[in-house]
């Protein structure tokens, strides 16, 4: 059965008490400071009676009290009521105090503050009171909605505190808290919205034995992936169900709600307890500014148009060759930021004319350089194609934004370009390269952010193995012992803004991806999070290493010296400059030669000529179609 409707009173007649209101809280102000005198103030009673609903009627309608659905009533309410009640009372003892002085009404000072009193309690009073009835009638409701799961909540925080009070409000949704764990001392035995607090997060166990629970909630938005590993684990082994909330990157510029639990995914086990980020350095550097996102319609991309949007720019550029994914991308940020001005772009980088045109109309300041093929094995393949995106794009991209004056720029890099194995990760370092020459050549605070894996992007490998699950199996893997830098693609973004306001010239930057993740045990947990088991249920079957692979990644050169910057997971690599060839334009114009020539055997050669501890030309042959 639904749940009966939240109670509400249509704001016609909440004006209309409004108006019984204020003349009771009048006629009660004189009648409290005169007792049997009363009487002989009336001329002043009328006149404060009639100036009351003028004036107050007049500021509540200002401030928007017939504008609300009070059923739904919270703190922010609270605060209008007190806010409005004062203004009007103000204004109205104003009046009545002009009055006074002019010797044209004689009445008691102190019924005008009598009257602010009553009025608090009178206008606040009656609406919190539909917001009482309101929760009376959905908690009446409950002996007939279906029967609700008993739920312990992960966290007695405010994310926790705020979901629990969601599912007493809607309990439609069939949760019913039991309890919650945390780690606050201050917190045990206590109670939030009363709900007790049975332990802390060791006590999970413990509290799955003792207590009919069917669902454990994270509630934690901050916490990392060891914390939601261990819940995730004692629950399995409990039979009991799980879900989360996102983690904070995630949450940026949204809300915590019931709405936004999901299942646990292989995401939240890599989780990171994040770092403070530094607002007023982000804010001087997109706030009010006009900003160009290439590659917008990708997983980077978009998830950084995403985050800028939050800051308030004066125009986003989302600038893409893939109209559907552009397209995708502007409804999503549109459905979230009504009011942000947004310009959709289709272009291809490797167009120089074209862009130059796009920079002459929207005059970007601020760029964000994420266009580029990604794919090692793909490019293996077609190299010419690697070149000519990866090389020529960004030199394009580089060369229109310092003739258009850009303030900034920022291009995203990858760990395949240190020592690269394969063409992907070498045009990559080519194009690391022509950002940083530019930025010096120009004196532009052009820098490069280089990072490794990011999960769930376009053709990672989480979303194949999870095809390869929902098929029964079996995961393939090329190595057992394969092993690679991970991280969330908001954190990743995250880290890419905080470096991207430290940039003042040249600089490479790289992100704290912690321990490199052992694909085998990423497989793993997929399969353990599916409910299966590996070895069992999924068999996982080792393929050999492709082309242009390496068992593990490097972030920077060995030997290379790094320095700790501001921010606690941001590095900056020194001396990247001096591998910059002195040649570097002609190399360039030469590479773009060979890809127009078809000539791959050429730009292998090339590549592991210019590049540091390139091994390009020492990958086999690709094969498209590994066994799976």
């Amino acid at each position: 059965m639904r749940a009966k409707p939240p109670f509400q009173i249509r704001n016609r007649y909440v004006l209309l008490f409004d108006i019984a209101l204020t003349i009771l809280s009048v006629l009660g102000a004189f009648a409290l400071r005169l007792d049997d005198y009363f009487y002989l103030y009336l001329p002043a009673v009328y006149w404060m009676i009639a100036i009351s609903l003028v004036v107050k009627l007049g500021v509540y309608y200002f401030f928007g009290l017939y504008r609300r659905l009070w059923a739904y009533a919270s703190i922010n309410e609270l605060l209008l009521i007190i806010m409005a009640v004062l203004a009007a009372s103000i204004a109205v003892s104003t009046i009545m105090m002009t009055l006074l002085l002019t010797h044209l009404l004689n009445f008691p000072r102190m019924a005008l503050g009598i009257d602010l009193l009553l009025s608090l309690v009178c206008i606040g009073g009656f609406r919190f009171s539909m917001r009482i009835i309101s929760e009376t009638r959905s908690a009446s409701a409950k002996p007939h909605a279906r029967k609700a799961n008993n739920v312990l909540v992960i966290g007695a925080g405010d994310a926790g505190a705020l979901v629990v009070r969601e599912m007493q409000r809607n309990p439609q949704l069939g949760l019913h808290p039991v309890g919650y764990l945390d780690d606050d001392p201050g917190k045990q035995k206590h109670q939030i919205h009363g709900v007790p607090v049975v332990g802390k997060l060791n006590d999970l166990g413990r509290a799955l034995s003792n207590r009919p629970v069917d669902e454990v909630i994270i509630a934690i938005p901050s916490t990392g992936g060891r914390v939601i590993r261990m819940v995730t684990d004692i629950c399995r082994l409990k039979g009991v169900s799980f879900r989360t909330m996102p983690g904070l990157y995630e949450l940026i510029g949204g809300k915590v709600s019931v709405n936004r639990l999901r299942e646990v995914d292989i995401t939240d086990l890599l989780r990171r307890e994040p770092a403070q980020i530094q607002n007023e350095l982000v804010a001087s550097v997109l706030t009010g500014k006009r900003v160009l996102v290439t590659g917008a319609g990708g997983s980077i991309g978009r998830e950084i148009c995403r985050q800028i949007a939050r800051w308030g720019p004066q125009l986003l550029i989302l600038l893409g060759h893939g109209e559907n994914s552009i397209f995708e991308a502007m409804l999503e940020l549109q459905e979230d930021f009504p009011t942000l001005p947004i310009q959709p772009v289709i272009a291809d980088i490797r167009d120089l004319p074209r862009l130059e045109d796009i920079f002459k109309s929207f005059r970007p300041q601020v760029i964000f350089h994420t266009a580029a093929h990604k794919h090692v094995p793909l490019m293996e393949s077609n190299v010419e194609e690697a070149i000519t995106n990866n090389v020529i794009g960004t030199r394009n991209v580089c060369q229109v934004a310092c003739n258009a004056d850009v303030e900034r720029l920022v291009m995203i890099s990858t760990d395949k370009a240190v020592r690269p194995a394969n063409v992907m990760g070498a045009t990559k370092r080519i194009a690391e390269m022509i950002v940083l020459d530019a930025a010096h050549r120009n004196s532009r605070a052009f820098s490069v952010v280089r990072f490794g894996n990011v999960l769930g992007s376009r053709g990672s490998v989480v979303p194949k193995f999870k095809r390869q699950i929902a098929h029964g199996g079996p995961i393939t893997i090329t190595h057992p012992d394969m092993k690679r830098y991970f991280m969330t693609i908001p954190e990743a973004v995250h880290l890419v803004l905080q470096a991207s306001a430290m940039g003042q010239g040249g600089e490479v930057f790289l992100l704290n991806m912690g321990e490199q993740v052992r694909i085998l045990d990423l497989a793993e947990d997929l399969i353990r999070l599916s409910g299966l088991e590996p070895g069992r249920d999924i068999e996982i079957a080792f393929t050999g290493i492709r082309p242009g692979e390496k068992l593990s990644e490097d972030l920077w050169e060995e030997g290379t010296e790094y320095q700790k910057t501001d921010h606690p997971d941001i590095f900056r690599v020194e001396a990247e400059e001096a591998y910059i060839p002195a040649d570097l334009a002609s190399t360039v114009e030469e590479l773009n030669h060979l890809a127009g020539e078809s000539e791959a055997s050429g730009i292998i050669s090339l590549l592991d000529e210019i590049i540091p501890d390139a091994s390009v030309i020492s990958a086999p042959s690709p094969e498209l179609n590994p066994p799976v």
